[in-house]
Parts: structure tokens; C-alpha cells; sequence
């Protein structure tokens, strides 16, 4: 490959990036420093803005379903609030098929027209769903409309979050993977804090009725900024040339996911497993907020603020956990998060049987913006390490959107752990502390990979003899 003197490059890294801007004399030639780094900005920036729609969506679904979807789109108001969110919970069936359908594409024709596919197909769903008609006008065809459409979103989802990291993961330097890539799973907590305050000022100026009939439509709609800024990056990014194995373009392999099962079932397992560690926000988001209001009866208000600053606590820190990880290795920073999590949780828990707002926040805080940011922050960097190129987006996603789904049944276990006794809250603990164990456990199973390069990922012993020395010196063999 031609390379330009102008470009820098570590002492290890031969990868190099191919944009318009690299061409020289006809040949396939380097880009200039500055177009690497644009694309590497620009990735990140589309996985940000991609991620926050996608939660963004999830979330004002969410709400919708339990306030204002029971009387819009059912006839019964006694069995519409059960059945809408029955609704929010098929988009969470839907996300492993996603996954497995993304992935593929991804594997096959490349990263960057599948992620604008999907980029589409989530924001046009989530746009329609806005403008469905209820019940009292179509009849029948209204809540089938909204479970098709909450469908589609939730294939959409499966593919999303992997994509945009995995975009800026292989347009990255070799030593900064985890740092760009982290900004996907900031984009999740923006898209979290922004969902839980947009219904805010809409209740606050609008009268019920109007809610009712058109208001909590404005949030759907609001979504064609976030579709329209994300569009615009990722229109504006290049391929990443990805490293290949071998022998064998990343296009040519028949169907991706056989192979992923056949020769990386045990990487595959590990992220299933490893994604365990994200498990804490559903603990603080979702069965906290209930626990505390609706068994302990605390006031909604100081929960939700909890929930909210915590979104945003974790959009802001995880990028700096990551520049850690970056420097120091994936397992310390992931190891450090963990116990943090494990030690925070039966004190959160306490405080909040107890109802003392000063531990309910101050350990609620530690617990999300320092201690579960760590994972939090490494996770898509470390699952996309595991995998050759032209697998990675196949491996990811499907073990990824399979521990996602194990994880979004926890809140209901631990529900069912205190429905009896509010006191009971010790077995919650018990319960979170087995599934972050076995998340460390899982992670501490694979080689750490933070300084191998990115075109050796995955190869093993395929990987050409610089880069095997390279690995030996990281520890991987």
C-alpha cells in the first residue's frame, strides 16, 4: 500500500484509513492527518447523535405507553395502560433479530450504508408513531399500526449501537479505540436525560386533554432533528478499510453469523455474559424508581431528578473512563467498575428502604457516574476487540442485543424479589452482585487486547509476524 511520508503512524500500526482526500496518483494511497482525524471526529459524532435517537426513542415510548397511549390506542381504558406497555416490551423481542439481520449487512456490503438504513428505518418509524390515528378514528388498524411500527424500531435497535461504535472503533487510532467508540455509549445516556425531561414543560404549559389528544405527539416528532443531524454526518464519513483476514475479503464470507457460532462461540459467550455489566442501570432506572415510589413511597420528583442527573453524569464521565482504559488496559478499568457496583448497590438499596435522600443520592451518583461508567465506558470498545473484521459486526451486535434482552428482564425479577416485604431488598443485591461476578469473570476469561492493532484483532496466529510480536508483548497469545 502507498503511504505518504506526512503520515504519522505508531510504532506498531500499519492500519491506515482511505478517503477521497488520500488519493494520489490514481493509487489507493493514506489520508492526510487531518481527513484521519475528521473521519475518526465525524464517527464518533454520528455514534453519539445515532445512539441518543435510539434511546431518545425508547425511552419517550416508554412514557408514552404508560401515560397516554392506553386511552389513544385501546377501547378499553381499564386493560389500555397493561397492553401499551405490553407493546414496549415487543420491541425488546424484535432486537436480537435485529441483530442478527444488521449484522450480516454490515459483515457483507459495509458499515456505512447499513448504518444510514438504519438510521432511516428507526427515525421513520419513531416519526409515524406520532402520527398514527387512535382508535376512535381507525378502529382496529390503530394499535396494529403502533405494534408494527414498535416493531421495526426494535429490529432497528439491534443493529444501532454496535454499528455507530463500530464505525468510529475501525476509523480510530489504534491506541484511542476505546475513547472514540465511548461516545456511543454517551450518546445512550444523552439520549436517556433528554427523553426523561421533553414530556416535562409539555405537561407543565398543556392541559390534559390536549396532551391526550395531540401533545404527547410533539416528542415523536422531535425526533426528525436528531435523524436529520445524524444523516448528515454519517453521509459525510467514509469506509472504514477494515483489516482482513488472510485470504478471505471481508465481502466474500457467505453468511457471517455460521462463522461467527462455528469459530467464535466462546468470544460470542463472553459478551452475552459481559454485557451483564450494564445491569445496574436497570436496577437504578427502572426497579429503583418503582421500588422507591410505588413500595417504599417516596416522592417522584427527587427520584426522577436522580434518574436524570445520573443520565447525564454518565454522558459526561464515561469518555474520560475511557481515555483510562485506553492507557492502562480494558480489565482494570472494567474490574474497578465492578467491585465499585457490587459495594454501592446495598447501600443505594438501603438508603432507599430507609428513605435517606442524602445516601440516596450520594451513593446513587457514585454508583452511576463513576463506578458503572467504567464498564460502561469499555464495553463496545472491549466486544469489538474480540472479533476479526469481517465478523465483528456479526459477533457484537448478536451477543450484545442477547445480553441486553437478559438484562431487561432483571427489573421484573428483582420486583418480584420485594413484592411481599419492601424490606426484602437484600436478595436484589444478592441477585446484582452474582451477575457483575459473572460479567468480570467473563472478561477476565479473554486476553487483553487495548494495544493490539486494530487489522490483528481476532487473527490469533493469522496475524502477520510484527503484529504477533505486538501481541505477545500485550500479553496475547
Amino acid at each position: 500500500m502507498f503511504t505518504s511520508g506526512t503520515v504519522k503512524q505508531s510504532s506498531y500500526s500499519v492500519y491506515l484509513l482511505v478517503s477521497p482526500e488520500g488519493l494520489v496518483m490514481g493509487s489507493t494511497a493514506a489520508p492526510t492527518t487531518v481527513a484521519q482525524k475528521r473521519n475518526v471526529r465525524t464517527a464518533a459524532a454520528s455514534g453519539f447523535f445515532g445512539t441518543t435517537l435510539e434511546y431518545y426513542d425508547f425511552l419517550i415510548y416508554g412514557t408514552a405507553a404508560a401515560l397516554f397511549f392506553g386511552k389513544v390506542f385501546f377501547p378499553d381504558p381499564s386493560l389500555g395502560t397493561l397492553l401499551a406497555l405490553g407493546t414496549f416490551g415487543v420491541a425488546y423481542v424484535a432486537r436480537p433479530f435485529g441483530a442478527v439481520m444488521w449484522g450480516h449487512l454490515g459483515d457483507k456490503f459495509g458499515r456505512k450504508k447499513v448504518l444510514l438504513a438504519i438510521l432511516l428505518t428507526m427515525g421513520v418509524a419513531t416519526f409515524l408513531v406520532g402520527c398514527i390515528p387512535g382508535y376512535a378514528s381507525i378502529g382496529a388498524a390503530s394499535p396494529v399500526l403502533l405494534v408494527v411500527l414498535r416493531i421495526v424500531q426494535g429490529l432497528s435497535a439491534g443493529g444501532e449501537q454496535t454499528g455507530s461504535a463500530l464505525i468510529a472503533f475501525e476509523h480510530a487510532p489504534d491506541r484511542r479505540r476505546a475513547f472514540y467508540t465511548s461516545w456511543t455509549q454517551s450518546g445512550s445516556q444523552f439520549g436517556n436525560f433528554v427523553a426523561s425531561v421533553v414530556f416535562l414543560p409539555l405537561t407543565v404549559l398543556l392541559p390534559k386533554e390536549a396532551m391526550l389528544a395531540w401533545g404527547w405527539r410533539i416528542p415523536f416528532w422531535l425526533s426528525a432533528l436528531i435523524i436529520a443531524l445524524t444523516f448528515v454526518l454519517r453521509r459525510k464519513l467514509a469506509e472504514p478499510e477494515v483489516g482482513k483476514r488472510p485470504g478471505q475479503d471481508a465481502a466474500t464470507a457467505t453468511v457471517p453469523l455460521v462463522e461467527v457460532f462455528r469459530d467464535h462461540w466462546r468470544a460470542v459467550l463472553r459478551v452475552v455474559v459481559g454485557g451483564l455489566c450494564i445491569s445496574p442501570a436497570g436496577l437504578v432506572y427502572v426497579f429503583g424508581l418503582s421500588y422507591g415510589t410505588n413500595v417504599i413511597g417516596l416522592s417522584r420528583s427527587p427520584m426522577l431528578v436522580l434518574v436524570a442527573g445520573s443520565a447525564l453524569g454518565m454522558g459526561i464521565t464515561i469518555p474520560f473512563f475511557a481515555i483510562l482504559s485506553d492507557r492502562i488496559g480494558r480489565k482494570p478499568v472494567f474490574l474497578i467498575g465492578l467491585i465499585g457496583c457490587m459495594a454501592l448497590i446495598p447501600v443505594w438499596l438501603g438508603a432507599v428502604h430507609a428513605g435517606n435522600w442524602t445516601v440516596i443520592f450520594l451513593a446513587g451518583f457514585a454508583l452511576m457516574d463513576i463506578f458503572l461508567a467504567m464498564p460502561t465506558a469499555i464495553i463496545l470498545a472491549t466486544f469489538l476487540e474480540m472479533f476479526p473484521s469481517h465478523l465483528r459486526f456479526s459477533g457484537t451486535a448478536v451477543g450484545f442485543m442477547l445480553g441486553i434482552v437478559l438484562t431487561g428482564l432483571l427489573p421484573a425479577i428483582a420486583q418480584s424479589f420485594v413484592q411481599g416485604d419492601p424490606g426484602n431488598w437484600g436478595p436484589v443485591a444478592l441477585l446484582f452482585a452474582g451477575l457483575l461476578a459473572a460479567a468480570g469473570i467473563a472478561l477476565l476469561a479473554g486476553p487483553e487486547t487495548y494495544r493490539v492493532p486494530t487489522r490483528a484483532l481476532g487473527l490469533g496466529r493469522a496475524a502477520a509476524p510484527a503484529d504477533r510480536e505486538n501481541m505477545k508483548k500485550s500479553g496475547v497469545s
